[in-house]
């Protein structure tokens, strides 16, 4: 068994953990379990901070397991949260979960016949069945409100002024999620909980529950809450989360997110997000602190997320998008790219369109500059741009007497019109 603990502590990655918790990790192989409500079809990065506590506790030769909460989703967890959620229903739910446990397969071994091997739960399996009668009589007998309104998470949602109150029903989350642990401590032997730390008082509810109703010992690891060292809302960006499914966020916009990471947070992220080892980290950031222009830590970061996420294909796509964006690039290197990674990269650049049969005619490029994009405000202005030699075409420097005609289209359909260096302009035939 490798150490658990001691490999997340350097990592930065533990906030509270529960007295014996390390000793029962080295006295045997143990289950432990992260739950995950299916919201959506797709994890984002903020979910990445507990899969990798789960990668690493496999690593180290115990057994992981991801709950996915199709009847706590259907509730509402009040922790950190100022409103209740939408509820889902059953069909949204089975198709989420379909989703996250097939990009949980990128980072936990599902399918070998190894004793540690992880498997994936789902709490509407043992919820649905359970009436309400049943479960004040079987569970709510043994938990006093008095241990529930301890709870910080409790307690802030009641203080708060500008709260909207809490419903019963989110209330009793804790009960809910207390009886996750206490059947998967019956059922899988499963003797630990993992989360972030805004979960510690649930977590404590399940270790509780375990103690009181079936006379056993449980634990309990909650890591950090990721922030930014500005402040800023870590995974959020002006376009809302960084999703792990490509479709949601694209590979070029993934891998951009790591790497605009500040200098003040990359060792952090580097510890957290990545397999990198202490020496290779150590290595990195003193090769940074040499030359911080370069930014040697966020590209090594960038490329380890970004590979473990998504692909080593998809990596290597999103550095040569990056460098048609940001460095230099020829026309072939333009059309090489996917639709898909040409239209991220080319994200929030200013559109216009133009019809396709006047681009199979011909178009004067100083027509196209002013009157038909509107990208120039007058033909005298696109005719100094020209002859100041800041006008490229996709990606090649043109002359005044150039014309637009089919062979410029991108994918069929763009045309892509810069000015200078950083002034784009994406034309689409239609």
């Amino acid at each position: 068994m490798g150490n658990f603990v001691k490999e997340l502590q350097w990592r930065g990655m533990i906030h509270d953990i529960m007295p014996g918790t390390d000793e029962q990790l080295a006295k045997e192989m143990t289950a432990a379990y992260v739950g995950v409500d299916p919201t959506a079809d797709s994890l984002h990065i903020g979910h990445l901070v507990s899969i990798m506590m789960l990668k690493h506790f496999q690593v180290a030769g115990h057994k992981p397991l991801m709950l996915v909460g199709g009847a706590t989703g259907m509730i509402g967890d009040p922790s950190g949260k100022s409103a209740e959620r939408n509820l889902l229903d059953e069909a949204a739910l089975a198709h989420n979960q379909a989703g996250i446990k097939a990009q949980m397969e990128k980072f936990l071994d599902f399918n070998s016949d190894a004793p540690n091997a992880a498997e994936m739960v789902n709490n509407y399996d043992w919820m649905k069945d359970f009436s309400f009668l049943d479960f004040i009589r079987d569970i709510g007998k043994h938990i006093t409100v008095n241990y529930m309104m301890s709870k910080d998470s409790v307690k802030k949602r009641l203080s708060s002024e500008s709260s909207v109150g809490m419903s019963f029903t989110e209330f009793t989350y804790q009960l809910v999620q207390g009886n996750d642990f206490l059947h998967l401590y019956n059922t899988k032997n499963c003797m630990i909980q993992m989360g972030g730390s805004d979960q510690w008082g649930n977590i404590t509810t399940g270790t509780e529950m375990v103690r009181r109703m079936a006379g056993g010992k449980a634990y309990a690891i909650t890591c950090p809450l990721i922030t930014k060292a500005d402040g800023g809302k870590f995974g959020k960006t002006e376009s809302g989360n960084i999703w792990l499914d490509p479709k949601k966020t694209s590979p070029y916009k993934f891998y951009q997110f790591w790497l605009n990471t500040s200098d003040a947070d990359a060792e952090k992220y580097a510890k957290i997000f990545t397999l990198l080892t202490k020496d290779e980290i150590s290595e990195l950031v003193a090769k940074h602190n040499e030359a911080p222009h370069l930014r040697v830590l966020q590209q090594k970061l960038a490329e380890e997320v970004t590979v473990m996420v998504h692909s080593r294909e998809d990596y290597d796509a999103a550095v040569e998008a990056s460098q048609i964006l940001f460095g230099k690039a020829t026309s072939e290197s333009l059309k090489n790219l996917s639709e898909y990674n040409f239209l991220s990269v080319f994200e929030g650049v200013p559109q216009g369109t133009v019809a396709k049969l006047d681009v199979e005619a011909g178009l004067s490029i100083v027509d196209v500059l002013s009157d038909i994009s509107g990208f120039l405000k007058s033909k005298g202005e696109a005719r100094r741009a020209l002859k100041e030699n800041s006008i490229s075409v996709n990606k090649e420097k043109i002359k005044d007497d150039y014309v637009i005609e089919t062979k410029d289209l991108i994918n069929g359909k763009y045309i892509l019109l810069q000015r200078g260096k950083k002034n784009y302009f994406l034309l689409i035939a239609e």
